[in-house]
């Protein structure tokens, strides 16, 4: 497991292992107990500290003294003891884990079986039931899954849309994610030399390779937070545009004379020129500058040879 994921389950132990113990804990035992170092054990308490019920004001969070070399729980907020699902929790939580676990390449399996014999067990013995089908609708997806348990490499034709461009890599599939709405193949691409999401949806072509790869951990963060790497530009759309706000990724900041205000990251200003000269109109630049001004640019070259052309 990762380092996250142990440290998740170690909190998720650590509040009824102090609540059973209440006249406190020495740091050092608890730290022991765990197999970690007293400084880790201050940093999970200290987190603790942030955990409680909705409200979350200081009488609805845990509360934990720690004094000298001593750990003790004064308020537990009811996280020690086990939670009494509603029908309605019981059904949202069962829903979430079968679609995790009909997500292709998903790891711990097993884990999320139990989860949701224990979500049953906490409603009462029933289980509820729900028809699961899988989010992503690309096709293929069998081929995925088979690659990730094989651990093949790929060779994919891909087309990245920040970019507007269309290139062939050699890939380590990983697993594959869903994020709204689209499912995404986590790979190692050899080409950037990094982990990757891709876009099932935007790969042309793929052919699994006989060659086979070292497992690498997958990463932790979400589709699309590399984009936050990327320059940002803020735009104005008119109604009869609006699709360009759902097909990238973007930042509502209001509306301006009834037009969308949206925030955009993007790879490069040519690349947003061209979306943006693609609107016809429809879109315009808010900043920076040096995007409107490549776009007056480009604009006044196209209609300079389009004079040409008719003269």
């Amino acid at each position: 497991m990762s380092t996250s994921t142990d440290r998740l389950a170690r909190l998720f132990n650590l509040l009824p292992y102090l609540s059973a113990r209440p006249d406190g804990v020495e740091l050092e035992a608890a730290a022991a107990d765990f197999g970690i170092t007293v400084e880790q054990l201050r940093s999970d308490l200290m987190l603790l500290f942030l955990c409680g019920l909705p409200g979350y004001s200081p009488g609805d969070l845990v509360d934990i003294s720690i004094e000298a070399d001593r750990a003790q729980v004064r308020f537990d907020a009811g996280l020690s003891r086990p939670v009494r699902l509603s029908m309605r929790e019981a059904l949202a939580l069962s829903v979430a884990l079968q679609a995790l676990a009909s997500t292709p390449g998903v790891e711990h399996a097993e884990a999320v079986r139990s989860a949701l014999d224990k979500i049953a067990a906490a409603a009462g013995g029933v289980r509820p039931k729900a028809d699961i089908r899988e989010a992503a609708v690309e096709s293929g997806l069998d081929v995925y899954r088979d690659l990730i348990a094989q651990r093949r490499a790929a060779r994919i034709v891909y087309y990245t849309a920040t970019r507007d461009t269309t290139t062939e890599r050699i890939v380590e599939p990983t697993a594959v994610q869903l994020s709204e709405g689209h499912a995404y193949l986590v790979a190692w691409c050899r080409s950037a030399e990094g982990m990757r999401h891709f876009r099932l949806d935007r790969i042309d072509a793929l052919t699994p390779l006989e060659e086979t790869f070292a497992p690498r951990e997958a990463p932790e963060t979400a589709p699309g937070e590399f984009l936050e790497n990327f320059e940002e530009v803020e735009l104005l759309v008119d109604e009869d545009a609006l699709s360009l706000a759902e097909n990238y990724p973007c930042r509502e900041l209001g509306t301006v004379e009834g037009r969308r205000h949206i925030a955009l990251r993007v790879y490069d200003q040519a690349w947003a020129a061209r979306l943006v000269a693609g609107y016809g109109g429809h879109v315009s630049v808010v900043r920076p500058e040096s995007l409107r001004n490549l776009v007056r640019s480009r604009a006044a070259e196209a209609l300079e040879r389009y004079g040409q052309r008719l003269g």
